[in-house]
């Protein structure tokens, strides 16, 4: 008996684990959401109306991370990269029944076929063969499923990773506390898949990274932050291959404290570093001084 209680013990502190995890990360991006909210939300963005430019000629989607959606997560991004002229687009994937605001929590490989559903539907309206995409989190790892198993290779021009948890996550050493107990694992993953499914060693891992990091034809870069909780251990962001450019956040701006959330939704820094990624050939440097760009 008292190992039973015991290993309810250790589920429970799982649980309650996950939960301060979730509970944390979710104030957390509803403040920065609250800070960086405009007047209109969503404005000058989603427009399917919008036509690439000569200047601009491919759309840019964003594709939200765990717990985000396609507003709150590009509250800073998308007004940035619309008022340079791009056509810009973001979705909700990932949602789970009941569950409102907090999306990505569905099965990843489902997400990704909601993904694929999307990029057809913004290629169509702008009339272009291939997009550019940005993802935090879950959104920079989910596309590249998209990308290797479901034709996307030939859609996606350029994948910009933010903090991506590209190969999985220790969760700061929850998943050796999950897999301690018989049957935690599993249990989560019936509660929100999208989380298990980023957790180490899962089985929709093991089919990602099955295969090349990278496919030919799609450039891949990633923005990572040594100041990453969510993603563990540092360095998993990165992606190998002749196509990919790996970059840590502090190269830019040592001074930059960002970690995963803010990473990915309110560092200008970021953005100033994403908008050069998109156009290469004017391009300015990104400094600790592009926090006023």
């Amino acid at each position: 008996m008292s190992g039973i209680r015991s290993a309810s013990r250790l589920v429970c502190s799982v649980l309650s684990a996950l939960a301060l995890t979730l509970t944390v990360s979710s104030t957390t991006a509803s403040a920065a959401s609250a800070a960086d909210r405009p007047s209109t939300v969503s404005s000058g963005w989603n427009d399917y109306n919008c036509k690439p430019s000569a200047a601009h000629p491919r759309p840019v989607v964003l594709v939200h991370g765990t717990l985000g959606n396609s507003v709150d997560n590009w509250l800073v991004m998308a007004p940035y990269l619309v008022k340079r002229g791009y056509c810009v687009f973001s979705l909700d994937y990932g949602k789970l029944p009941g569950v409102p605001v907090f999306y990505g929590l569905g099965p990843i490989a489902k997400s990704a076929e909601e993904l694929s559903v999307f990029v057809d539907k913004v290629r169509t309206a702008t009339g272009v063969d291939k997009v550019d995409m940005v993802g935090h989190s879950q959104g920079g790892m989910m596309p590249r499923y998209y990308i290797n198993f479901l034709g996307g290779a030939d859609k996606v021009n350029h994948l910009i990773g933010l903090a991506p948890s590209s190969h999985g996550t220790t969760m700061m050493g929850l998943t050796k506390l999950m897999d301690a107990v018989p049957g935690a694992r599993k249990a989560l993953g019936g509660m929100a898949p999208g989380l298990t499914d980023q957790a180490l060693g899962s089985e929709f891992l093991k089919r990602l990274n099955s295969s090349p990091d990278t496919m030919p034809g799609v450039e891949y870069s990633v923005i990572a932050t040594k100041y990453d909780q969510v993603v563990t251990p540092h360095g998993t962001n990165f992606l190998s291959g002749p196509n990919v450019r790996n970059i840590m956040l502090q190269d830019l701006c040592a001074l930059d404290l960002s970690e995963h959330i803010s990473i990915g939704s309110i560092d200008r820094i970021v953005v100033h570093k994403v908008a050069n990624l998109l156009d290469p050939a004017n391009a300015e440097p990104t400094t600790c001084a592009s926090v006023v760009s």
